[in-house]
């Protein structure tokens, strides 16, 4: 008959516990792994994978997982995740953000659609970024990279090194929404500004025309083969945004 001391099982648990919170947390708050159309048990099964792979690799301090130190252990992981996660989510943000701005200045802010990612309702040109940038994320196995570099944070913040995360360097790292978002749609808001200035013009040389009537088709329809042109030209900088998104990933787990 087998038979387990209690300091080995807390052993055996601890051996998974604290990887599979960090893993966990940064499936749950990631983009793809974190929308709300994955399914929960999907996350919980890839989050298994993922430990009973990456544990028995790694340095593990001799803390009982069920006292208040490995308790507060346990809460550290789970917040270095959720941090990695976000850092990933912030570069995603910036490209609806842009397809926001940019459906905008077309003319298109009426136009919404329910967005199952996000839970909201979302502008039809940020939907169209977004997806685009998902459909993008996986094409350059980002997924694999997002993956590769939470098993390298494992390297460079150990279970018995980590410190919760740096929040501080997350909030700050915000305004990589607005620069994003400036990056992506700036192309399109100086064609669509030479538009409307045009329009201001001829609005003011013929009075009686309807500017209504004109203004909002050429508007919809010269921002429309911006958007087709300048697509080619966003995958490399969607590319570099997301390289950022990795390295900040490492940054805030430090």
């Amino acid at each position: 008959m087998l038979a387990f001391t209690s300091a080995q099982l807390d052993a055996w648990l601890a051996l998974m516990l604290w990887p599979f919170a960090r893993i966990l947390a940064l499936l749950a708050s990631a983009p793809i792994t974190g929308d709300t159309q994955f399914p929960a048990m999907s996350k919980i099964g890839l989050a298994v994978i993922i430990t009973a792979v990456v544990a028995p690799t790694l340095p593990l301090p001799a803390v009982d997982p069920g006292s208040g130190a490995g308790l507060l252990l346990l809460a550290r992981e789970t917040a270095i995740g959720i941090a990695m996660g976000l850092a990933m989510r912030i570069v995603f943000a910036g490209i609806t953000m842009a397809g926001d701005v940019i459906g905008l200045q077309m003319g298109l802010a009426f136009a919404q659609f329910y967005d199952p990612q996000s839970n909201s309702q979302e502008a039809v040109i940020g939907q169209y970024l977004n997806l685009l940038a998902t459909l993008t994320f996986l094409s350059l196995n980002g997924h694999l990279v997002m993956i590769s570099t939470l098993i390298e944070s494992f390297q460079a913040v150990p279970v018995a090194a980590a410190d919760g995360g740096q929040w501080l360097l997350l909030a700050q790292s915000g305004g990589m929404v607005v620069r994003a978002a400036l990056w992506l749609s700036l192309p399109l808001i100086a064609t669509l500004l030479v538009i409307n200035a045009a329009l201001g013009v001829l609005t003011r040389s013929a009075p009686q025309l309807n500017i209504f009537a004109i203004g909002f088709p050429i508007t919809m329809i010269v921002g429309f083969a911006a958007l087709m042109l300048a697509l080619p030209y966003c995958m490399p900088a969607m590319e570099k945004l997301f390289e950022s998104g990795f390295g900040l990933m490492l940054q805030v787990a430090r």
